[in-house]
């Protein structure tokens, strides 16, 4: 027996969200209770975001908006695996890479972005400066 055919066979273990579709032991409670776990995660982060954006005293100031991306990326998280059942398995790789892939081109779309703005502004010639031709 292959390696391949070992993990074809659901002997690999399993993450949190991960189920495999035509699996006559995996009963109906626990894909709900999967569902349900990952609502209340995310039904959590969500009103953790709304609890530090109403300027809570615990916070430090200039914090706030690292705590939010913190939330926002957990909140991906959670959706990500109890969901999208997008998880590390043997089985999910492509799943994994055109994920990996994706956020690899919005990374270089915001970064190409932000670049272009930061530099556009110190190579803009003041309307001062610019001569514009006079009529005959």
């Amino acid at each position: 027996m292959s390696r391949q055919q070992d993990f074809d066979e659901g002997d690999a273990d399993t993450a949190p969200g991960d189920h495999q579709t035509g699996d006559e032991n995996q009963d109906v409670r626990s894909v709900i209770g999967s569902y349900v776990i990952g609502l209340g995660l995310a039904t959590a982060l969500t009103l953790a975001a709304f609890w530090v954006a109403s300027g809570s005293s615990l916070l430090y100031g200039p914090g706030i908006p690292m705590a939010l991306a913190a939330l926002a990326v957990g909140q991906m998280g959670v959706r990500l695996v109890f969901f999208l059942h997008i998880t590390t398995g043997p089985g999910h790789l492509n799943n994994v890479l055109a994920l990996a892939f994706g956020v690899f081109v919005i990374g270089i779309v915001i970064a190409g972005s932000v670049w272009i703005m930061f530099h556009l502004n110190g190579n803009m010639m003041p309307a001062a400066m610019m001569h514009l031709p006079t009529q005959p």
